[in-house]
């Protein structure tokens, strides 16, 4: 069972919780919960990944006798991170994986169409840095792509090493970081 201090109890302190970036696993909250206060937390909580399950109060009363309002937040024991945070945002990484597998195109080539669709969203250093980030990934996880079932196949690109994708597990990205250094080189990054 969960420590009492690794859970949060009422309305207005999870709130707060949630607006100070507190880690949540889930939260419980009464069925018929109505009020001005609930449609805060529920606003609060738009925009986040955090669970909402609407139970009986029953449940909630099981869990605690404290005042609960209604509502209980589950503290998470760990810190959870975000994959965006290691591979990008996901539009540039899908846009990268699109252009290399459908057309083929070159870092550089990709790296001045990148500029382009994205002007005024990612500046070209940010560009920059997670296409050399997709490029480094592309090629060292290529060996768990060798031992895949077939992946799906949207339109006429797909990943799968018994579909369309004929690269070798053990391909080098040598080249394909030279060609980014000089990227690097020309833009002064």
């Amino acid at each position: 069972m969960l420590e009492k201090s690794e859970m949060i109890f009422g309305v207005r302190a999870v709130i707060e919780a949630i607006q100070a970036g507190k880690e949540i696993d889930k939260i419980l909250v009464k069925k018929d919960i109505q009020s001005e206060l609930s449609k805060e937390l529920f606003a609060a909580l738009k925009g986040t990944l955090i669970p909402v399950q609407r139970v009986p109060v029953e449940r909630i009363n099981r869990i605690t006798r404290k005042n609960h309002q209604g509502v209980i937040a589950f503290i998470s024991s760990v810190t959870y991170q975000k994959t965006e945070d290691l591979v990008g945002p996901y539009e540039l990484h899908d846009f990268f994986m699109y252009h290399i597998l459908r057309f083929g195109v070159n870092p550089k080539k990709l790296f001045r169409i990148a500029r382009c669709a994205f002007k005024g969203e990612f500046e070209d250093k940010e560009i920059y840095k997670w296409l050399r980030t997709f490029v480094w990934r592309f090629f060292a996880q290529q060996f768990k792509r060798s031992c895949l079932p077939d992946g799906p196949k949207v339109g006429s690109v797909a990943v799968s090493p018994r579909g369309d994708l004929r690269m070798p597990s053990d391909a080098s990205s040598a080249v394909w970081m030279k060609e980014l250094d000089e990227i690097k080189e020309e833009n002064g990054f």
